[in-house]
């Protein structure tokens, strides 16, 4: 027998009955008190330990049995009373319905053996007072079975709480986490990034100067590509710290390279979109490439926002100085624009731009559609 088996609760009607039965013999067996009535006393004794292994799958219907049992040989075989042993499992039966049944339930077990015992004992000739003793037995039996269940649901209710508790320090943790990493990156941009900027802006105006002077103009641009290829991976790890916490698994970087991806994901929205771009993009500056997908990203959002599920046209060019991006829909009955009015969406598209210096232009077009163009300078390499 397994320690699991050994801690089921179910066990202990099955013991207790068959101690029941046992101990029903051995006293009518011992007791010269229940003279012939003494085999049919034992015999309703070992039928209430059935009663009470019952109890261990259906507590009610066990309760109900075990107390049928009691008045029988009283009855039918002229016993003179109830013996210890089915006192005993009465009250260990009531207790066990107390605990493994609701309320009610429990309260109907209390009933049934009261007057099942009750009946007995005024047949065996017990006075009239003496039957209220009869509560003043059981009712201890029913008490320990509500409180056991009473103290069983508290602690259940502590082990969903402290669940609770746990998940929730957790999450607080993670969003600590979180947090720090925030600030780390912001520091950092503040601190590195823009100082690496305006050195590599001075070193492209020292390179300038250093006209006629190839040596030192050779020098100074690779000092300038280090500065700009500085500033670039420092951007993708601030990145990195704003958008991921241990544990995750980053997901792949936004590129115009997946643009595919981008477009099946809002014609799966609903939105009939065609794309013109090369087959083959040129590679681009990692900081331009992700703000191209973004404003991309948020103009077929705002598509669907402002104007619903319209025709909508995505092009894509690419030229030695810049890259073009135009999102053009048509009119549709979903369009509720305010005149001379942009939405936020709008706003962090031109920050975005603003950022690589490049310029947006975003308007209703004459047949009631709407476009959003996009201009963004490839910087020079050396």
């Amino acid at each position: 027998m397994t320690m699991t088996r050994l801690r089921d609760v179910r066990l202990i009607p099955l013991v207790a009955g068959p101690l029941i039965g046992f101990l029903a013999v051995m006293e009518t067996r011992l007791d010269d008190f229940f003279g012939a009535g003494a085999t049919a006393t034992w015999i309703w004794g070992v039928l209430l330990g059935a009663g009470v292994v019952v109890a261990s799958w259906y507590p009610l219907a066990g309760t109900v049995i075990a107390a049928a049992c009691l008045p029988i040989p009283v009855v039918a075989f002229d016993a003179p009373g109830v013996g210890g042993a089915a006192m005993i499992g009465l009250i260990g039966v009531v207790a066990w319905a107390g605990w493994r049944e609701p309320p009610r339930r429990s309260a109907l077990a209390f009933c049934a053996a009261a007057l099942s015992f009750a009946s007995a004992q005024m047949v065996a000739g017990l006075s009239l007072w003496e039957l209220f003793f009869i509560p003043a037995i059981l009712l201890p039996g029913l008490g320990m079975g509500l409180l056991a269940r009473r103290s069983g649901e508290r602690a259940a209710k502590l082990v969903e709480l402290a669940a609770a508790l746990d998940a929730e320090r957790e999450a607080n943790a993670q969003a600590a986490v979180a947090q720090e990493r925030t600030r780390i990156a912001r520091e950092v941009h503040d601190a590195v990034a823009h100082s690496v900027s305006v050195m590599t802006l001075q070193l492209g105006g020292l390179r300038r100067v250093l006209d006629g002077r190839p040596a030192e103009q050779e020098i100074v641009a690779g000092l300038e590509r280090l500065g700009r290829q500085t500033v670039e991976e420092m951007r993708g790890l601030v990145g990195i710290l704003r958008e991921h916490v241990d544990g995750e698994r980053p997901a792949p970087a936004p590129s115009l390279a997946r643009v595919g991806e981008l477009i099946a994901d809002v014609r799966a929205a609903g939105l009939k979109v065609t794309l013109d771009s090369p087959a083959e993009p040129p590679r681009l500056p990692p900081v331009l490439d992700l703000t191209a997908y973004r404003v991309l990203q948020e103009a077929l959002t705002n598509v669907l926002r402002h104007a619903g599920e319209v025709p909508t046209a995505v092009t894509i060019g690419y030229t030695d100085q810049a890259l073009t991006l135009e999102v053009r829909n048509e009119p549709g009955p979903a369009a509720r624009r305010v005149p001379g009015r942009g939405g936020h969406g709008l706003v962090g598209m031109r920050e975005r731009l603003a950022m690589v210096q490049g310029n947006l232009h975003a308007a209703a077009e004459p047949d009631g559609g709407f476009a959003v163009r996009a201009r963004f300078p490839i910087p020079r390499t050396w």
